[in-house]
């Protein structure tokens, strides 16, 4: 059952076929609302594998409009449940995106969190495109591995845009692009307390924290979303 013509991933992700699962993106409020103007996001959010309900407000608008409960699950949930997994099994992982000394710190980390888990890392330029070349380059360091699990972060709408054009000539397994995880993961940004996300509320905090910078999400994109929603629901 279709969201705002989108398909929202609304199982656990304990069930989740990492088999046949290629692409793993998120969707919020601001993410729908950036994709109404641009036709290459909304694409690459629409042609995923998988499109998890990263937001409160995509919650509550699929129980608006479809009847249906579902549980958030935020790019870190996801992070940490594929990490338990690649752990278990002996997996791979590629870290694409961010500073080197980002990269660096989550390297570390990760060595004592999931010491089973073979890790390596690459960060690409740092600009709102890449070149063929430095796409091809940076295709060619995650081939080198071949991973079980490829985890992008280069903010929201780049990477998921990039590795929808790129995932054809991507030899990894999954490819999630999780955005903010990697500063979180390395300790760059703290993430809201448990409180918080329980309430459906864990965007406060960074709010209050930084509110210039995320002002156009929480004050006009997510208006904007909730007036979408309802103007569905009385509309159709």
């Amino acid at each position: 059952m279709a969201l705002l013509g989108y398909d929202i991933y609304s199982d656990s992700l304990d069930v989740l076929d990492l088999k046949s699962t290629k692409t793993i993106n998120t969707i919020n409020p601001h993410s729908y609302c950036t994709a109404k103007k641009d036709d290459e996001f909304m694409k690459a959010l629409k042609e995923s594998d998988v499109l998890l309900p990263d937001g409160i407000g995509i919650v509550w608008a699929e129980r608006v409009l479809n009847g249906r409960k579902i549980n958030r699950i935020a790019g870190y949930d996801l992070f940490i449940f594929l990490m338990n997994h690649l752990n278990e099994t002996s997996g791979s992982c590629f870290f694409l995106g961010a500073s080197e000394e980002t990269l660096s710190k989550i390297e570390n980390k990760l060595s004592v969190d999931y010491p089973n888990v073979k890790v390596k890392s690459y960060s690409p330029p740092y600009r709102p495109s890449f070149t063929e070349e430095e796409s091809m380059q940076m295709c060619d360091e995650v081939n080198k591995l071949r991973p079980d699990v490829l985890f992008v972060g280069m903010t929201a709408p780049k990477q998921e845009k990039w590795v929808h054009n790129n995932k054809n000539r991507l030899e990894a397994t999954t490819i999630c692009s999780i955005g903010a995880v990697f500063d979180f993961y390395a300790g760059n940004i703290k993430r809201s307390s448990q409180f918080w996300i329980s309430l459906g509320l864990e965007w406060l905090p960074r709010f209050l924290k930084e509110p210039r910078r995320l002002a156009k999400r929480n004050l006009v994109s997510t208006p904007s979303f909730i007036f979408e929603v309802l103007k569905t629901k009385v509309l159709g």
